[in-house]
C-alpha cells in the first residue's frame, strides 16, 4: 500500500506574504487561524489548511517533494512555489 501523509497548507499569491505568515507561525501564531484568514485555498482554508491524507502522484511535483520531505508536526522551513501560487505546508503529527 503507498505511503500516505496528512498535512495542512497555506496558499498565498506573493512570496512576501508567505514570509510573513512564517515570521507569524514562528512567533507561535496559529497555524489553522491564519490558513483561515489568509490562504486563497478556499476549500482547505476553512478547514484550517487541512488537505486530509494523499500519496504521492496526488499533489503538484514540487508540492509533493516539499511535503513528503517533511517530518510529522514539521512545516515548510521556506515557501513552497508552485504554479497556484506559494504554499507554507504543515505535515500532520
Amino acid at each position: 500500500m503507498a505511503e500516505k501523509i496528512k498535512c495542512s497548507h497555506i496558499l498565498v499569491k506573493k512570496q512576501s506574504e508567505a514570509i510573513t505568515l512564517l515570521e507569524r507561525l514562528k512567533k507561535g501564531e496559529s497555524f489553522a487561524n491564519l490558513a483561515k484568514e489568509y490562504s486563497t485555498d478556499r476549500g482547505s482554508a476553512k478547514r484550517g489548511g487541512d488537505l486530509g491524507l494523499f500519496a504521492r502522484g496526488i499533489m503538484v511535483k514540487q508540492f509533493e517533494e516539499a511535503a513528503f520531505g517533511l517530518k510529522k508536526g514539521e512545516i515548510t522551513a521556506e515557501p513552497v512555489k508552485t504554479e497556484f501560487g506559494y504554499h507554507i505546508i504543515k505535515r500532520a503529527g
